[in-house]
């Protein structure tokens, strides 16, 4: 583990003996098939039954993601779904003989809600309502008849709470969002006894004694500072929370509902956000807490549970392991491995009988062995803030003057993790470096890190990345006429920005779903966003008052300034950046006579979740690079209309 006090100079000291010690090939891997990065799982979101009789899994079937199911000791496994259209976007168990899932429609992100029996029958759309989105507030593991939801079918802008019988599908109004509420929280019973709201600005923690009570206002914070709610202690009467209050890092306390007084800290950390709070249901007890520096790491309170990860980790060496799901009586699990070098795998392990199998690989197609070590590094920008970041070096070549790809995170609220990343394996395969930078904004690091970003689109936090651009070139690991810059959403953003406001930069851009008009990204949230924007204008700007701050930081205004070669890619269907982003970014280029690659699919929304759009979207992106970069290539017929001039 390399630490965030250790300098820079040390850190690539240590940065390079890592790699010595996990090393990728010797020798160049052969170009390996890029379907094989992009392809759909061979098994992913494998889940143990409520009742711990079942093992449920998603695979593909006719190319999308399906739901499938099996008796925990084998036989044949049963497919609940027939999707065709769209991958599962997500599943659970609602109770022992019953799962649920969510879909949505080319992308939209407005999720119907469906049931369907264990035995492949009785399967319904509980929420047959168009333009609606639902979301599941509570599974009510007790009640094996009902569940909680979220949904906006009264207003499109708010969601009320239901609770919703999934074998009928009857529903009751539980509660009525007054129109600001973003949050709801149930205790162990299944009563929704907190609910957060927001003007934009201000934050509100409400809390009720019982749902035959109204809700009273008990916290009022500013967005700057938070108190989210977790959940409930287990006798209900006190509230776990995540909290920044008074602190620069998030610490996980224990709160009195019914005033807002921290009584406890449970957990925190001295360098990064504390992220989540482990218990056992059964026990009723907290068990740990997460946080991650480089890479997750566990604080246990329960010797149980830190027994339990040690004996994992002794049995599966080499990889992190996680537990994913257990039934009740939580002596069947289902566990997760993986590493910077593998999608890893599923295992299943009976506690009582301390026997642990294999499920499945998640991609058994790709070679460990043949892949690229993605190694913690640090990066000072200009004004002394310090970075952290990745750095995924082409395996079996020597790190000097190659060409590179800037690999820039979406949110910006969001942050870059140490694992398997498809992308950048791929990227590496093909013989690029790729570096992943947590830019100012991201978050993890407190709220002096993430508040560095505000108002900062296409300043300070684009100064970051170019920054690091820099650094790849100071260190001889990148030949500075041969970086590109890549990322979606705000990663497209942030690309379309590095061509735009310093395009001596970068040789080529890749903008996926990325905006280009702050002003028109602004003014088209989905409405259920709506609640959101005053605070919207505080960390991005105000369109009215801020006017020359957004218009300076929109890369469509600067578009003239754009020389070198841009690839663009959008969803049709996308709610939260919408087409009008990227068409006009490519209008104002034609207008200029250049002819910018502009790929669009009708049947996807914020990201290409389709197996075939991915596989059309990263072979235009091989050929791209290849063509403006010098990385290699796979012999492939596949038709790229787009990059001949002929799509849009």
């Amino acid at each position: 583990m390399i630490h965030h006090c250790l300098c820079m100079a040390v850190l690539l000291t240590g940065t390079a003996a890592a790699m010595e010690s996990h090393p990728g090939p010797k020798e160049a891997p052969p170009v390996i098939p890029l379907r094989d990065f992009f392809r759909n799982p061979e098994g992913a979101s494998y889940q143990v039954s409520p009742a711990g009789d079942y093992i449920s899994w998603m695979a593909p079937w006719e190319s999308r993601l399906n739901v499938f199911v099996q008796p925990v000791g084998g036989g044949e496994p049963r497919r609940l779904t027939d999707a065709t259209k769209r991958d599962i976007s997500g599943y659970f168990w609602a109770a022992n003989d019953q799962l649920v899932y969510l879909q949505d429609d080319g992308g939209d992100e407005n999720f119907h809600l469906f049931a369907v029996d264990a035995d492949g029958g009785n399967r319904r759309d509980l929420t047959p309502f168009p333009g609606v989105r639902v979301g599941v507030v509570d599974d009510l593991r007790d009640d094996e008849d009902h569940l909680l939801i979220s949904m906006n079918k009264r207003d499109a802008r708010v969601f009320d709470v239901f609770r919703i019988n999934t074998r009928t599908g009857e529903m009751e109004l539980v509660a009525e969002n007054p129109g600001s509420v973003s949050d709801w929280v149930t205790d162990h019973d299944g009563k929704v006894r907190v609910a957060v709201q927001t003007d934009g600005v201000n934050t509100e923690l409400l809390y009720r004694a019982t749902e035959d009570e109204p809700f009273q206002k008990v916290l009022v914070t500013d967005f700057r500072e938070s108190v989210d709610p977790l959940f409930f202690t287990f006798d209900n009467k006190e509230l776990y929370a995540s909290s920044n209050l008074g602190r620069d890092k998030a610490a996980i306390v224990r709160l009195d509902p019914a005033t807002g007084e921290e009584l406890e800290v449970v957990f925190e950390h001295p360098e990064v956000d504390a992220e989540a709070l482990l218990s056992s249901e059964k026990r009723k007890v907290i068990t740990g807490a997460t946080f991650t520096r480089d890479k997750r790491e566990y604080h246990f309170f329960d010797d149980w549970r830190r027994d339990l990860q040690a004996k994992l980790e002794k049995k599966l060496p080499g990889t992190e392991v996680a537990i994913g799901s257990m039934n009740r009586d939580e002596d069947k699990v289902v566990l997760r491995t993986h590493s910077d070098r593998t999608r890893g795998a599923f295992w299943y392990y009976d506690l009582q009988k301390d026997e642990l199998r294999k499920l499945a690989d998640v991609s058994p197609w790709l070679d460990e062995e043949q892949m690229a070590p993605m190694e913690p590094v640090r990066i000072t920008v200009r004004d002394g803030l310090e970075l952290p970041g990745y750095l995924t070096l082409p395996p079996g070549v020597e790190a000097k003057n190659l060409p590179a790809v800037l690999y820039v995170h979406g949110g910006p609220w969001a942050r870059d993790r140490w694992g398997f990343d498809g992308t950048a394996q791929f990227l590496a395969n093909r013989g690029y470096a790729v570096l992943q930078v947590n830019f100012r904004g991201s978050t993890g690091y407190g709220r002096e890190f993430w508040e560095k970003s505000f108002k900062q689109w296409g300043k300070t936090m684009q100064d970051d990345l170019t920054d690091a651009a820099k650094w790849l070139v100071d260190r001889g690991i990148a030949d500075p006429s041969k970086i590109a810059i890549y990322g979606g959403s705000y990663g497209g953003y942030a690309a379309l920005a590095g061509m735009a406001f310093t395009p001596d930069v970068y040789a080529a851009g890749i903008s996926f779903v990325g905006p280009s008009n702050l002003f028109t990204l602004l003014a088209s949230v989905p409405p259920y966003w709506e609640p959101m924007r005053k605070m919207q204008y505080e960390m991005i700007g105000d369109p009215e008052a801020e006017e020359a701050l957004l218009r300076e930081a929109s890369p469509l205004f600067s578009a003239d300034r754009i020389s070198s070669p841009l690839l663009i890619a959008q969803g049709a269907n996308d709610p939260r950046v919408k087409k009008a982003e990227s068409d006009q970014i490519v209008e104002a280029l034609k207008a200029r006579g250049i002819d910018v690659p502009y790929i669009v699919k009708g049947n996807e929304g914020h990201g290409f979740s389709n197996e075939e759009n991915r596989l059309y979207f990263y072979r235009a992106v091989e050929r791209f690079l290849a063509k403006h970069l010098g990385g290699r290539v796979e012999a492939s017929e596949d038709k790229i209309p787009e990059l001949d001039g002929a799509g849009g």
